[in-house]
């Protein structure tokens, strides 16, 4: 589906209904213009600070390191698969079960670099994030959903529909069953995870998939998971294997 064609896509999303079919539009269509034309220029995407500086942790050697990322990986990360960074989060035996992208990453930086580890979302792991995802920008996702990821997808969906909070309210239901409507003034999007990181215009800074999360969750008046927990490692499967199809946007810009 074009992304220019926001409009039409608009009055799609309010008239159909969950009987139709589930197409995943990217939240970069529930945006105005302006802020469309802001992420499409890497000038002007405030986002790309973050790139900057993950690019800049990639190249950095600290005191008598004999290595840093990019001695294995290439300067540019021309060395790194770019489908295989389009298929995270992923099922990897040897790392104990479910690991995403920056689980990864942090296994790299802690056991192969040997550096001490940090705990997950620090902003160095955000950045090396940001950076490594957009080596991928404009690749398709796609996660596996078969084989070992077929049972942690049940778990995960069953995350994804469970009501939580004082407002007793689930993902499901602003991004399901209200997109396309409007709620405080903004548009819901489908709440689709191929832009993170992104730049949050509303704060000011990038947020991870799981910063966004628990955001969520505090919106609802919930007791948030933690970043890196298990039960927001199953979020980010079930949303990153529900945007199969779209492209990588990180870093967008959204509200």
């Amino acid at each position: 589906m074009p992304i220019r064609t926001f409009p039409l896509v608009l009055i799609w999303l309010l008239l159909s209904t969950p009987c139709s079919g589930f197409e995943p539009v990217s939240g970069y269509a529930f945006m105005g213009e302006e802020t469309r034309a802001m992420q499409d220029d890497e000038f002007e995407n405030p986002g790309m600070f973050m790139v900057e500086r993950g690019a800049d942790l990639f190249n950095e050697k600290r005191l008598d390191e004999a290595h840093a990322c990019s001695s294995c990986h290439g300067e540019h990360g021309e060395g790194l698969d770019k489908s295989r960074i389009a298929a995270y989060p992923v099922v990897d035996a040897n790392l104990g079960g479910l690991v995403t992208l920056q689980g990864r990453i942090s296994y790299c930086w802690e056991i192969r670099m040997d550096r001490f580890p940090h705990e997950y979302d620090h902003p160095e792991l955000v950045a090396l994030e940001t950076f490594v995802r957009n080596l991928a920008l404009g690749q398709t996702i796609a996660v596996a959903a078969g084989g070992p990821a077929a049972e942690l997808l049940q778990q995960a969906e069953a995350i994804y529909n469970t009501r939580y909070g004082q407002l007793d309210m689930s993902c499901h239901h602003c991004h399901d069953q209200h997109s396309g409507q409007m709620l405080r003034g903004q548009l819901l999007s489908q709440g689709q995870a191929n832009g993170f990181p992104e730049y949050r215009l509303g704060q000011g800074k990038v947020y991870s998939l799981h910063q966004r999360l628990r955001e969520c969750f505090v919106s609802f008046r919930a007791d948030p998971f933690e970043p890196g927990s298990m039960e927001f490692k199953l979020l980010e499967l079930y949303l990153m294997r529900r945007a199969n199809g779209l492209k990588i946007e990180t870093p967008a810009v959204r509200y």
